[in-house]
């Protein structure tokens, strides 16, 4: 008898340990140097996102002609249509501060007008404005900054969501920084960025394992921009076999201490 239970007991700690303790692999971000990149031999170089429908930009106009300038700039513009009253105070306070890329991908500039922007980069807009603005100031200067760069992360992370940067110079870590890195159970060589490139959807599977990473075509991320990391085989396995395996597993635990008491009280 003491036999058979002692059998029992190994087998059965075997087991647990052969469905528990599998390592697991690829753990460490840039360890592999698998050049698996389309163009990998290309050095990953910032160009700037281009204006697309939905963003919001702060747009400033300065010159040497500090009164000239102001019908130029919405804040300006706002204070000056306050009247003094505190009403209009906090309305003015309240509007939006920018100026929004409308479905048909323009914004409506004081003075100027409905201007297409959809496409630029931020550089582009900013010598476009400046020599339009030519013809009401001397030597404008024009700044822009987005208000709302949205990245969207989702999966096997320990914080999902959608994310709006301070910056539109945002990396893959830094996406993945901010929805509070990746869980144990992700799968760090197959990263899906989905991104919408002339009006259609596009994927590419990314592995942040892989050291070119930093060099590929995709390490900055452009606006509304998707990274979905995928649950490792460990978790996709365990989404498929019976809930009820832990407690399975609880009273095989127990079954083992009952069996080794047996076994010590009976020698």
């Amino acid at each position: 008898m003491k036999h058979y239970i002692s059998l029992f007991v190994i087998a059965f700690s075997s087991a647990l340990l052969l469905f528990s303790c599998k390592p697991k692999e690829n753990m460490v971000y840039l360890e592999h140097q698998r050049q698996q990149y389309e163009q990998q031999v290309q050095q990953a170089v910032y160009q700037g996102s281009r204006l697309q429908e939905g963003d919001l930009l702060d747009i400033k106009v300065t010159a040497y002609d500090e009164y000239a300038v102001r019908p130029f700039n919405l804040h300006s513009m706002n204070m000056a249509t306050s009247s003094g009253n505190a009403i209009n105070n906090q309305a003015a306070q309240t509007a939006p501060q920018g100026y929004l890329v409308d479905r048909d991908g323009n914004i409506v500039f004081p003075v100027i007008g409905t201007i297409f922007v959809k496409g630029m980069t931020k550089e582009q807009l900013r010598a476009d404005l400046e020599k339009r603005l030519l013809q009401y100031l001397t030597d404008p200067l024009v700044t822009i900054r987005q208000l709302n760069f949205n990245v969207t992360v989702l999966g096997e992370v320990k914080q999902p969501g959608q994310y709006t940067s301070p910056t539109e110079k945002v990396t893959l870590f830094q996406a993945i920084g901010l929805a509070g890195d990746m869980t144990d159970f992700a799968e760090r060589t197959k990263v899906t960025l989905i991104r919408n490139e002339d009006g259609v959807e596009q994927t590419h599977v990314l592995d942040f394992t892989d050291k070119n990473l930093v060099s590929s075509p995709y390490y900055y991320l452009r606006q509304n921009d998707v990274l979905y990391v995928q649950p490792d085989e460990i978790k996709k396995r365990s989404a498929n076999v019976d809930p009820n395996r832990n407690l399975y597993f609880q009273i095989g635990g127990i079954a083992i201490s009952v069996a080794t008491l047996i076994i010590t009280l009976t020698r």
